[in-house]
């Protein structure tokens, strides 16, 4: 999969309430996969606002989007609304049926969920949201980057630059993705060791999960229900 004859259509899933992050770290990387394209898709084409209200635009419709080799899916409050959206649904099925690797990131794994791609895979996702992941048929893995065949997830946010890199070796060789995590000097040495939830204090993790308590519930909400539509058995 590493040859580089092949140029390579790349396109990412834009949406209302989006976490930038999940787009912009991944786009970092993959938009230096070599002789290749990366494209932003978005329903109707029109500009919408992150989750934190930074304004980003598509490059085009959904409609528009030619045939992608690679489908990046990023996730954010936003994807709630996205679950329920047949037409973007549709979309990432369609995509990913005729993808090398479909790539989601954060609680895009949970819209891969939603449109039935998740079905025996393994995978994984956000940490609020990793229990959910056996409602859409998932095996949850507990790592920073899981690989099943063709289908590539990140956990949460920061994790998609690792993910992305992992994507852009699988596509062009292993020394192919030194080159551009060299040329983002991606060599992370964060302050802290408080970015898992088994490395986090006791008191911050407390605070992180009480941030995200009405969210989670209400992605659980969805997520049974899809689960429902899926036909995947619920246990508890």
């Amino acid at each position: 999969m590493s040859t580089t004859d092949t140029h390579l259509q790349i396109g990412a899933l834009l949406f209302e309430g989006i976490d930038q992050i999940d787009l912009t770290g991944p786009f970092e990387v993959l938009s230096r996969v070599p002789n290749s394209t990366y494209r932003i898709f978005g329903k109707g084409g029109a500009a919408v606002r992150d989750g934190r209200g930074l304004r980003l635009t598509p490059d085009a419709a959904l409609a528009d989007a030619p045939k992608l080799d690679v489908l990046h899916i990023p996730g954010g409050f936003g994807q709630e609304g996205v679950m329920d959206d047949d037409e973007v649904l549709g979309w990432v099925r369609r995509q990913a049926q005729g993808a090398r690797l479909v790539f989601s990131v954060c609680t895009g794994a949970l819209i891969c969920g939603a449109a039935g791609l998740l079905k025996g895979k393994r995978a994984t996702t956000h940490w609020a949201s990793f229990h959910l992941l056996p409602l859409f048929g998932a095996v949850p893995v507990n790592q920073r980057v899981v690989v099943d065949g063709s289908f590539v997830s990140a956990a949460g946010v920061t994790s998609g630059i690792d993910g992305a890199l992992r994507v852009a070796a699988m596509l062009r060789g292993d020394a192919a993705a030194q080159t551009i995590q060299l040329a983002i000097e991606y060599a992370p040495e964060p302050p802290f060791n408080s970015g898992t939830p088994a490395t986090a204090p006791a008191a911050v993790l407390a605070s992180a999960r009480q941030a995200v308590r009405a969210i989670t519930a209400q992605r659980e909400q969805t997520a049974r229900r899809v689960a429902q539509r899926l036909g995947v058995a619920i246990t508890a």
